[in-house]
């Protein structure tokens, strides 16, 4: 009966995982799951973003570090290193992208631009952590500094008025 109970929970823990990494069901949309990933990551900076930097940052830290975890546990879970259903890298990566800027829907239009095309691109070194960084990590630490460059060029962009 023990083992059973034991079995449950780790199913549990592993679809509450898979839940989250796949960024609410989004990464399983057959085409472009990382797309979906990144509109969700809109949405939610959208909906919830606030205007304190700190606020932001403190966001974009606590889901990057639940995005490791979950991250790992799914990339077990499919017994792959980087899961294609996981979005939740590229839900942090926006967000990423995203703090200090303004939220209107045209910052927010070039902003997940700017983010899918350093993710797709990975100018370097977003290549260099996609190939030498692998489980929850690696995952998620691309789409971070892919973020990174879009945040700096949406922060030059901002101050020269575009």
């Amino acid at each position: 009966m023990k083992d059973n109970a034991m079995q449950w929970r780790g199913k549990l823990i592993s679809w509450v995982a898979i839940f989250f990494a796949s960024g609410l069901g989004s990464g399983f949309i057959p085409l472009a799951p990382g797309t979906w990933g990144s509109l969700v990551g809109v949405v939610l900076v959208w909906k919830f973003w606030g205007s304190s930097i700190l606020l932001q940052v403190l966001w974009a830290v606590l889901l990057g570090a639940l995005g490791v975890w979950v991250s790992g546990v799914t990339c077990q879970y499919f017994k792959k290193e980087d899961c294609q259903y996981i979005v939740i890298d590229e839900i942090v990566g926006l967000m990423v992208t995203m703090v200090g800027i303004p939220i209107t829907g045209y910052e927010l239009a070039i902003g997940f631009l700017l983010f899918r095309f350093f993710d797709v691109v990975k100018p370097f070194p977003v290549s260099w952590v996609d190939k030498k960084l692998k489980n929850g990590l690696g995952v998620m630490l691309d789409d971070v500094v892919a973020g990174l460059y879009g945040n700096l060029l949406m922060h030059l962009m901002m101050r020269a008025k575009l």
